[in-house]
Formats: C-alpha cells, sequence, structure tokens
C-alpha cells in the first residue's frame, strides 16, 4: 500500500482532531506523525483499529515542531513523576519525537492509568517510553541503550530499507518450505538454521560452539556468501551458543534486521561485549570486535511476547515465553497465508522457577515442530529443586 494511501486512510480513521501530519515506514511498523500525540493516548481504540486495517504494528510520533527543547522537557519530567520512580537516565531523540526514561520503578512513570505518562505528552509534546533500569550501574547497557539515539539517522534509514524488503510483495506462489540445519543439530552449541520459501529466506538463531575449536562456527558456507538474500535473523535467547555468531555475520557484510525480545538484546549484548574481553585477557584474537556488537544493536528490533509482525513478504513471527532465561523466547513463524506455520523451541523448560514461568505450549496453530534436545535424554534427569537449592545454599556458605 503506498504511503500516500496509508495517509488518506489513518486520516480518514483518526479524523482531523488527531493533527496527522505525517506517516513513514519504520520496518515492520507504520509511524504516524501527529501535532496531537494525546489524542492518541486517550483514545486507544483508533490506534488498535488502524493497526486492524493494516495488519501491520502502529507507532505514534510526535512531530517536532510541537516538541518543548530537551533541557525544559527534562525539567517538566522530573517534576511530573514522583522522586521514588528513581530515574536513571532520559534520551530524547527529536528525530522521532520520543523521549525514552529509564527509572527503577518504572510503573510510577507511567502512572495509574497511564495518567503521569499523559501528563508529560500534555505538557511536553514528547511521546514516551518507559524502560526498567538495571538493578547496578551497567556502563556497557547504557551505552547499548543510547545507541539509537547517538546513531538515530542511521537507524532511520536501515528502517526504512527493512520496510521496503519486508512490503517487497510476494513474486512467486507458496508452494513449499525448506528448513537447513546450519548448526547445532546431532551436537551442542552453534545453533543455526535456515528456513526458505519461494520468495524469502530467514535465520533462526546465530550460535558459536564455544566448546569445540575445530566446530566453531556453523555452515554459513552453505549461504554462498549471499548475506544480501537473507530478509531476517531471528534470536531465541541470549546464550553464546544462540547468538554468538551474530556480530560475525555482520562482519562478514549483513545488513538486515535482527529480531529478539529486549531483555535479550540486552543480555546478548553484555554478553558479547564480555567474550571479547575473555579473548583478550586471555591473549587470542577474538573472532569479532565491539564495533561488531554495536553494528548487530543498531541493527535489532525488539519484539515482546505475543506481538505479530511480519518479518518477510510471506513471514509472520511471534515470540513466546520459553522459560528458560530472561528474555528467552520459542519463535512462531507462520509462511504465506495460512500455507505452514513451524515453531522453533530454542532451549525450553517446563518446570516452574523462582524467576520464571514455565515454557508456553498453546500456539493457534503448528505443523512442524523444531524442539532443542539438548540434555533432553532419557538420562538427563535433574535433581529435586529441594535437594538443588540446599546445595547452591552449601557451596554459597562454603565459598
Amino acid at each position: 500500500m503506498k504511503a500516500l494511501d496509508v495517509m488518506e486512510k489513518v486520516q480518514e480513521i483518526a479524523g482531523k482532531e488527531a493533527k496527522v501530519v505525517k506517516i513513514d515506514y519504520e520496518g515492520p511498523e507504520i509511524a504516524v506523525y501527529t501535532q496531537n500525540p494525546l489524542y492518541f493516548v486517550e483514545h486507544e481504540e483508533v490506534v488498535s483499529r488502524l493497526a486492524s486495517e493494516f495488519k501491520k504494528r502502529v507507532k505514534i510520533r510526535s512531530d517536532a515542531k510541537i516538541l518543548t527543547p530537551p533541557e525544559q522537557a527534562r525539567d517538566i519530567i522530573l517534576e511530573t513523576v514522583p522522586p521514588d520512580a528513581a530515574i536513571t537516565n532520559m534520551w530524547f531523540v527529536r528525530e522521532i519525537g520520543t523521549v525514552t526514561i529509564e527509572a527503577r520503578n518504572p510503573a510510577l512513570v507511567i502512572g495509574k492509568n497511564g495518567e503521569t505518562v499523559k501528563e508529560i505528552i500534555k505538557r511536553t509534546g514528547w511521546t514516551v517510553r518507559v524502560l526498567r533500569a538495571p538493578a547496578s550501574e551497567s556502563p556497557l547497557l547504557k551505552g547499548i541503550r543510547g545507541l539509537e539515539v547517538r546513531r538515530i539517522r542511521e537507524r532511520l534509514e536501515f528502517l526504512r530499507r527493512t520496510s521496503t524488503r519486508i512490503f517487497r510483495g510476494v513474486k512467486y506462489p507458496q508452494t513449499w518450505v525448506r528448513v537447513h540445519a546450519l548448526g547445532g543439530f546431532m551436537e551442542v552449541g552453534r545453533s543455526m538454521l535456515l528456513v526458505e520459501t519461494k520468495n524469502s529466506k530467514v535465520i533462526l538463531d546465530a550460535g558459536l560452539n564455544i566448546g569445540e575449536e575445530k566446530k566453531f562456527y556453523p555452515y554459513i558456507d552453505v549461504l554462498d556468501g549471499k548475506l544480501e538474500e537473507i530478509d531476517a535473523v531471528v534470536i531465541s535467547h541470549a546464550h553464546l551458543d544462540h547468538i554468538g555468531f551474530l556480530p560475525i555475520l555482520f562482519k562478514l557484510g549483513y545488513d538486515g534486521p535482527v529480531y529478539m525480545t529486549p531483555p535479550t538484546r540486552d543480555l546478548g549484548a553484555l554478553l558479547l561485549l564480555d567474550f571479547i574481553d575473555v579473548y583478550l585477557r586471555e591473549g587470542r584474537e577474538p573472532p569479532f570486535t565491539e564495533r561488531d556488537v554495536k553494528e548487530a544493536m543498531l541493527h535489532t528490533i525488539t519484539l515482546s511476547y505475543g506481538e505479530v509482525t511480519d518479518i518477510a513478504p510471506d513471514v509472520k513471527l511471534t515470540f513466546h515465553n520459553a522459560g528458560h532465561i530472561l528474555g528467552s523466547a520459542t519463535v512462531h513463524l507462520h509462511i504465506g497465508i495460512g500455507l505452514h506455520n513451524i515453531l522453533y523451541t530454542g532451549d525450553i523448560k517446563f518446570g516452574p522457577t523462582r524467576m520464571l514461568p514455565p515454557a508456553n505450549i498453546k500456539y493457534p496453530r503448528v505443523e512442524t515442530l523444531i524442539i532443542e534436545s539438548t540434555y533432553g535424554g532419557r538420562g538427563d534427569v535433574q535433581p529435586p529443586r529441594r535437594e538443588t537449592e540446599e546445595e547452591l545454599k552449601r557451596i554459597i556458605l562454603e565459598t
């Protein structure tokens, strides 16, 4: 659908009061720029109707003309948000009219029924995004979270390129789906799959085999160097056997989108940068650099559980909780118009823990299940939880 047609439809649905001035495609989303962002906050049903109409995620952006200067807006936010929210950082991005507020108690930034956010928008014009601050100060995480702000023009250009690729249309009739095992099958580590249709190619996970130098990388040569043909990379969780190869993909020339949950983005960045540090302390040359990690993070599009998102002309992605680590996800791909549904689990855990609920088992449709079976043999039985907790306590006290 052309941008002009989308604009006309948005204005028809939202009405004149919404004061929509521009629409833009940003990755898998439609960005609606408005001079009355408060209207959309107070009329959430309009955003829902737009998303339903276009079958795409819709983001509301403030037009630059209505924005209070960042220094003044910062003072207003600190005055509006209760001190107990413990705000740690604020990032203002004029190009998209959004302020990201990081706080130790994000609920207080949002306020009851979103009233505090509404007040911020009303007084400053800036749309608000809220993040939970890390439990302890992390300069690395602060740098990763601020990356989009520092390189916002590159980010927006990347998102527009991604939109063009996602919505390029289906060229060939759907008749088949192929899955290529590039690593992690019959072995532990270097997990990677290639899901291929007549119209698209999607990589699921990009790991390293940390314990095996001779089989360190996945079988990337199967792609024959044609990384420009890859529509998307999807990462299930932040462990190195599932994300460790990601910076190397960018080092080799991949320039497309990477999809993961927000915690996977943060944890993954920390683990990848720590991986470099370990190599350097051991006097070894790491296989990728900090620059490669930053490129991967700049190209990352985060999705929460349950959000259905186009990632290719004929592929929709949905993440569900995997119960493994913070942010871990099972990957559900809906291919074609009801043609085929693939579920790739990554690592999963069904037992409830003190930190995480068990993996989701309810999906709308699944024809093909690709399930992680590492340590899933008949003899791989975990000891009782009480026994394990007592052992952990003993080790801590002894240490």
